[in-house]
């Protein structure tokens, strides 16, 4: 029997984190769930039976922390990485003219700058247990379309998406799998945000009004596994982003009639 597969996941203490690291330890891999709310890693490791887990506070944004967090985890786990799942994030929107620079900064830094600080920190050690090693990077049906009221949010989805398919060719002769995953609407905390400060409505509501669907969060946690094990470069989850996916490549014309017309979000 081989040594325990091990993946290391952000931003879980909650939502798509949280539902991932439940995935993989169901399925026996020893899990590492890194986050700033440390009550939510708490929950999450609460909820995975046995010893094979591991958590630790970490803020995406700083890169010493990512070489200090992932040393840590690999420690425990055996001295190896095998996934990294690039999932912490937050949702920023609102009109471009509204936002204040540090929500623009911070929404950059998080969503975008994190992933590129985890994956040049997780190189070497997805290198060393390659051939079965991957990174997934969570982005978003926002990352297929730029919808008005989310252009922050969307550079930064469209950002993880061109990072996943930049690596993807960077990391093929060392035989990493790198994979985004594009959740629709998904059933998390994210929905309860009201996207910017200056606004007193949430995110759930609007997506209700829309009269569009909101997917569970297993749904995620099942394509993180699809892509960790697949050799697709994009897995999009829940109605939402499938039908964007397609209208997108097929009816760009059409797809961008109806965003002008219309001021509604598009996911995560």
């Amino acid at each position: 029997m081989g040594q325990q597969r091990s993946i290391f996941i952000t931003g879980g203490g909650s939502g798509i984190g949280r539902a991932a690291a439940l995935h993989f330890a169901e399925a026996g891999w020893f899990v590492g769930v890194a986050d700033i709310n440390v009550a939510g890693m708490d929950e999450t490791l609460g909820a995975i039976a046995g010893e094979a887990k591991w958590a630790g506070h970490l803020d995406v944004r700083d890169r010493a922390a990512w070489d200090e967090s992932l040393a840590a985890f690999a420690a425990a786990a055996g001295g190896r990485i095998d996934v990294l799942v690039n999932n912490a994030g937050i949702g920023t929107g609102g009109s471009l003219s509204e936002l204040d620079p540090e929500e623009i900064d911070r929404c950059l830094d998080i969503n975008l700058k994190g992933v590129l600080y985890g994956a040049q920190a997780a190189y070497p050690y997805l290198k060393a247990s390659a051939p079965r090693s991957a990174m997934v990077n969570i982005a978003s049906a926002a990352g297929i379309a730029g919808s008005a009221g989310m252009s922050v949010y969307c550079a930064t989805k469209f950002g993880v998406r061109a990072v996943s398919e930049s690596l993807d060719a960077e990391w093929a002769p060392d035989r990493i799998t790198v994979a985004s995953v594009c959740p629709g609407f998904i059933e998390t905390p994210l929905l309860n945000g009201t996207g910017n400060r200056k606004s007193n409505e949430q995110i759930r509501d609007r997506v209700r009004a829309a009269g569009l669907e909101i997917s569970p969060v297993e749904h995620v946690a099942q394509a993180i596994w699809d892509a960790v094990h697949g050799d697709k470069l994009d897995y999009f989850v829940g109605p939402t982003s499938r039908r964007m996916a397609f209208a997108k490549r097929w009816m760009p014309g059409k797809v961008r009639k109806q965003l002008r017309a219309s001021s509604g979000p598009l996911g995560r």
